[in-house]
């Protein structure tokens, strides 16, 4: 039986949250659960997202990990191949589709630099490399609140790749 959208939607946002409540790293955490559901996993790729943690290498800088990773996950799919590099037009349907995401995700949350995030979802930013600051972090709910936004992302951009394929498969 073949699994409806909305299972694999389910399955990304549960993995999504899985993974970064038990490992750790948002933009991971989300490529993971996002490939993994899709059934393209990347070992090469899930290991290119590992500086994207909490923005990028936990400095809060940078957008979202987990839209890092959602970003990633859609350019795997639908992005320009090496031997593709000479034709810029083979690029737009990731970037489209990046876009599009980015916009429904501000549309959301509003601000998409994970230090903003921080400030609006508990009044202030946590530096995760500090010990005592992590520990307040984790006082604060972070782990949880970012966990459940991973799996937010992951089913999101689940939705926007079925959709694209859908689409695809209509054209040919």
């Amino acid at each position: 039986m073949e699994k409806s959208w909305q299972d694999i939607k389910d399955r990304a946002y549960a993995l999504a949250k899985k993974y970064e409540l038990e490992n750790g790293n948002c933009a991971q955490s989300v490529f993971a659960a996002v490939t993994e559901s899709l059934g393209m996993e990347s070992e090469e790729v899930f290991r290119a997202a590992t500086g994207f943690a909490d923005g990028i290498g936990l400095t809060g800088d940078g957008h979202c990990g987990s839209l890092s990773g959602a970003v990633m996950a859609i350019s795997h799919v639908f992005g320009r191949k090496k031997e593709e590099f000479h034709r810029r037009g083979k690029m737009m349907k990731a970037l489209l589709m990046s876009r599009q995401l980015e916009n429904k995700f501000m549309g959301e949350y509003g601000v998409c630099r994970c230090h903003d995030l921080q400030v609006k979802f508990y009044g202030r930013f946590f530096n995760l490399m500090e010990p005592l600051e992590l520990e307040a972090a984790m006082k604060a709910g972070v782990l949880e609140r970012c966990s459940s936004l991973a799996g937010e992302v992951a089913s999101l951009a689940v939705e926007l790749i079925l959709e694209q394929q859908e689409k695809d498969a209509a054209k040919s």
